[in-house]
């Protein structure tokens, strides 16, 4: 009787503060079935487990911990794979990778051909991970700090020219072999030995790859797309051997040109596809080339040129026109206009001046600036976008499941229905065995499950990277489904939807030229520190007034100034304020303060020596992309609303202007989350939109959270979408893109569905009855690429796509 398995790991617990947690912890492992014996440890803050494996998960392991209400610790490393096609492969890799002692999962992505491992304890030995990759039959490149870009690129290059070498040999092989078929040649000339030794030094060397993946797997016990390959290029291969020597087979079953044009079919399908999957993460490979590998530094002095590696917080860098600054950081001297478009979406230049922060990666068109280093290395902004369009881009939104249950199935359908299509045309329906022996060889070869496991991905890979292009972070998959289901909108009014600081939208004089006016009331405010001072003090400066001094300041909390200028006492404040100072409204000035605090501004009267001189309107100002957001998001069916902890009057004017009907007013900041709750139980799925900071418990609560003008701070926990400019326009923008690409998905999985529902039965010989139609096994492998190339080209041309909502900032 044999002995149950016993697999050892350990886990670094979190959590834990006296003997009693660790003793808690291992009373819940030890019941756990399937837990040989468990050993927990306060000192070291770790677990010691054995367990079964067949019985027991390292997941369900982790999960009992939480559950708990401890947490496990786990450490991450990105490994470079070489040799996957297709979902089966990722398969093979995952668990090879996961039957490794200490390795929690293993995320494996086809797209970038790369792993990501979860690991338990002090890491993982790089040894056992070649060995476990190598073992599935695959090749192991090495973890991602050691595959530079450049690395990556030269071994991709090198794949493509052996790729392309032996599509050239094949086509080349297979073109003489048809010459040779119908050429008519004399009786005397051994035409099958002749196909023979062509034939097979091509076989040879186109389908040494495939045939060795096919062992690979079958050794690991696990089904793959070479499998099926091997075997229908084996099949016609092994077929035309034994007709040429006379081995139970005649020479009628000469199937050499197939066995070369399937090799060569396949190879290039594999070819194109590689450059396909390539292009789709364009928009990553252009972020990285945008870190400069040099930097010129301060040191003694002098600025001399070191590796932008080696920088370090508080460096003093010098960047020149027509530079990329390498780092994060705060400028000290010189302005320049800098190109923030590769990270902001932002087409125009933004001159930057000293106390201004500036982020790396982006391009000085004119000016040279000094600036002082405030983040580095993994922590610019530059690192963590690529880092977060990285991580998006290996998340699968739920329609993926559907995908992945089909390809799970595939092959062993695939296999059952060959053989049994196969049975039927010989056994029951007469045909000789070359006909059935055809069938069997074109349905293998026919079916296609990389289509639908690519379907996904791609479509995610390149969409996720377009929104970066954009300045559009989407954080995670399921955010994508989710935006296509939307029903309502809700927007925070203050610095959302308004530019969050007061402004001067109105002003009316009486008795006194209105820049007099304005000149006295700044001179009132100088002295003061309220927002609404800052206002009238930046309205008169950017309109040319000067501002008089003054003395005898005085101010009255709640109520306004007054000074005296040039012997005249001036007093700027609330209509109670004036009215106790000694000054009369009269009708005209009424007028227009009931007219300015209907629409829902705020008001300053202004009086001098006890006449009403001037009223100033206050409010803080629609962004002048609300209304086009507003609009576009309707235009896609959507409901708007807003939330704010104005007064309705202030509310509802705003809302008027945006074209909102929906508002929600005095909501305190602590009632909002609750809020958006109630409009989602009311209106269904509901997204809002905030500034990511003040708003992160609605923005949590929301199905989609997304977080507007959030500049270079991309690691909001909170939000779902990340929009790194304030312009509303990028949050419509943000949910079209989300539903072009979940369109785009459908696309994909319908057209790999409805080809295999299509070409199965065809290759099975369905039409052969009614039409005398037989689907060669070379034209199999031909549709076969068609299917690859054709999902991934889809996905592609997402590229280019430009939401409706930003048309204009880009054209």
């Amino acid at each position: 009787m044999s002995e149950k398995p016993v697999k050892k790991t350990s886990l670094k617990v979190t959590g834990m503060h006296c003997a009693a947690c660790a003793a808690s912890v291992e009373s819940t492992l030890k019941k756990l079935k399937g837990v040989d014996s468990a050993s927990v440890s306060i000192a070291s803050e770790d677990a010691q487990i054995s367990y079964d494996p067949e019985t027991l998960s390292i997941g369900e392991i982790e999960s009992a911990i939480r559950k708990n209400g401890y947490g496990v610790s786990l450490g991450k490393k990105t490994i470079k794979i070489g040799g996957m096609h297709c979902v089966a492969c990722v398969s093979t890799v995952k668990n090879a990778l996961e039957d490794i002692e200490g390795v929690f999962s293993a995320d494996v992505n086809l797209i970038d051909n790369s792993a990501v491992i979860s690991y338990s304890g002090d890491g993982v030995d790089p040894k056992k991970l070649r060995a476990a990759v190598q073992s599935a039959g695959y090749e192991y490149l090495g973890s991602e700090e050691d595959f530079s870009a450049e690395k990556e690129a030269e071994e991709f290059a090198r794949e493509q020219k052996i790729r392309l070498a032996r599509v050239l040999t094949g086509l080349g092989a297979a073109a003489v072999l048809m010459a040779i078929m119908y050429a008519g040649l004399p009786a005397s000339v051994p035409v099958h030995l002749i196909m023979f030794v062509i034939a097979t030094p091509a076989v040879a060397f186109l389908g040494y790859p495939i045939f060795r993946a096919a062992y690979l797997s079958l050794r690991n016990l696990s089904l793959n797309m070479d499998v099926m390959y091997a075997l229908g290029i084996g099949t016609a291969y092994i077929a035309s051997i034994m007709g040429t020597f006379g081995i139970f087979l005649t020479t009628d079953y000469m199937f050499y040109e197939t066995a070369v044009m399937l090799s060569a079919f396949l190879t290039l399908g594999r070819y194109l596809e590689a450059n396909a999957k390539g292009r789709t993460n364009d928009a990553v490979k252009k972020l990285l080339n945008l870190r400069p590998t040099r930097a010129l530094v301060k040191k003694d002095g002098e600025y001399v040129e070191v590796p932008a590696e080696e920088l370090s917080e508080g460096a003093e860098i010098l960047v020149k026109p027509g530079g990329r600054v390498p780092v994060d950081g705060m400028v000290l001297s010189g302005e320049a206009y800098v190109d923030e478009s590769m990270i902001t979406g932002e087409p125009v230049p933004v001159l930057k001046v000293q106390g201004d922060e500036i982020t790396g990666g982006t391009l000085l068109t004119g000016g040279s600036l000094v600036f002082s280093a405030t983040r580095v290395g993994r922590d610019t902004a530059l690192s963590q976008i690529i880092s977060l369009v990285e991580e998006t881009q290996r998340t699968k939104p739920p329609v993926q499941r559907i995908a992945d249950v089909a390809v799970s199935w595939f092959i062993p359908v695939i296999l059952a229905i060959a053989i049994i299509a196969a049975s039927i045309w010989y056994f029951l329906l007469g045909s000789t065995t070359l006909f059935a022996l055809t069938v069997f060889i074109s349905i293998i070869v026919v079916a296609c499950p990389c289509a639908l496991g690519l379907a996904t991905p791609t479509a995610v890979t390149v969409g996720i990277g377009r929104g970066a292009e954009l300045g559009i972070l989407i954080r995670n998959g399921e955010a994508l489904e989710i935006s296509e289901r939307l029903k309502t909108v809700v927007f925070d009014k203050t610095g959302t939807l308004t530019r969050g600081k007061p402004e001067v939208t109105g002003t009316a004089s009486f008795g006194i030229d209105e820049k007099e006016m304005i000149a006295l009331t700044a001179a009132a405010e100088s002295f003061s520190e309220h927002p609404v001072a800052k206002a009238i003090l930046d309205y008169a400066k950017e309109n040319g007034i000067e501002i008089p001094e003054g003395e005898d300041f005085s101010s009255k909390t709640g109520g306004g100034v007054g000074i005296v200028v040039d012997g005249r006492k001036v007093s700027a404040g609330n209509r109670d304020f004036i009215s106790n100072s000694g000054a009369v409204i009269g009708e005209d000035a009424e007028k227009v303060l009931s007219g300015y605090e209907s629409a829902g501004k705020t008001t300053v009267t202004v009086a001098s020596d006890g006449k009403i001189i001037g009223v100033l309107a206050i409010s803080d100002m629609l962004k002048d992309s609300a209304i086009k957001a507003i609009s576009e998001i309707k235009d896609m069916g959507l409901s708007v609303a807003m939330i704010t902890g104005d007064n309705a009057i202030t509310a509802l004017s705003v809302a008027r202007d945006a074209g909102i009907d929906d508002v929600h007013a005095n909501v305190l900041p602590g009632e909002k989350a609750e809020k958006v709750k109630g409009i989602r139980e009311k209106s269904g799925m509901t997204a809002f939109v905030g500034d990511g900071i003040n708003d992160a418990p609605a923005l949590a609560e929301a199905d989609v959270g997304i977080a507007v003008g959030s500049g270079t701070d991309v690691a909001l926990e909170s939000a779902d979408i990340v929009l790194m400019k304030s312009d509303l326009r990028d949050a419509a923008a943000a949910i079209q893109l989300s539903r072009k690409v979940m369109g785009r998905i459908k696309l994909n999985l319908f057209w790999a569905f409805a080809y295999n529902t299509a070409l199965i039965p065809v290759a099975a010989g369905v039409l052969y009855p009614l039409y005398g139609i037989v689907f060669r096994p070379e034209y199999a492998g031909a549709a076969m690429i068609l299917s690859s190339v054709t999902v991934i080209s889809l996905s592609l041309m997402l590229k280019g796509y430009t939401p409706p909502a930003v048309v204009e900032r880009f054209s």
